[in-house]
Order: C-alpha cells, then sequence, then structure tokens
C-alpha cells in the first residue's frame, strides 16, 4: 500500500445533505478496495484561484490515504464522470 494525498473541489451550490452525501461516496470508493483513510480535513468553502464553470468558490477537502492501484484508479474514474466535482488531484505523498 502507498500513501495519497488527494484534493478535490465540490461544487458550491450543493444542499448540506448532498454534499455531505457526495464526500461520502467518494471516501467509500477508497474503502471498498481495502484501503484507508488515514486523515480527512473538510477545508469549507473557499474562493478559486479563477472562475471554473461559472463558479467563483467551490468546497474544498482533503484525505491522505493509504491505498493500492486499484482503488487509485477507480477513484480517478469516479471523480472524473462526477458532475459536482470542478477539479481533483491525487498525489504520492512524501513518507
Amino acid at each position: 500500500m502507498k500513501k495519497y494525498e488527494i484534493m478535490y473541489i465540490v461544487k458550491p451550490d450543493l444542499e448540506t445533505e448532498a454534499l455531505k452525501d457526495k464526500i461520502e461516496a467518494l471516501s467509500k470508493t477508497i474503502t471498498d478496495f481495502n484501503s484507508t483513510i488515514i486523515e480527512h480535513k473538510e477545508m469549507g468553502l473557499k474562493d478559486l484561484a479563477y472562475e471554473i464553470d461559472h463558479y467563483k468558490k467551490g468546497y474544498y477537502v482533503w484525505q491522505l490515504v493509504s491505498a493500492n492501484d486499484e482503488a487509485i484508479n477507480e477513484f480517478n474514474r469516479i471523480v472524473r464522470i462526477t458532475e459536482e466535482v470542478l477539479r481533483f488531484i491525487v498525489v504520492k505523498a512524501v513518507e
């Protein structure tokens, strides 16, 4: 298992319940493949550096995960087709 840092930005106009459900679903993508979420931080609503799809703000979520390649590949696939996610990045964490 390798450690990865994941950050994604969710559209700011989601209802609170829908936002929680989306974050849970994306986290479940990692845990379904025998991987673990070590740390999870919701940084909340922040200004974007530049406008994305007519949005000037976004809801930031950061996670440190210990995951296998299968979990990371599935997360990348799911987050790419999720309309509520504006941007995301997955990088290998420095140990």
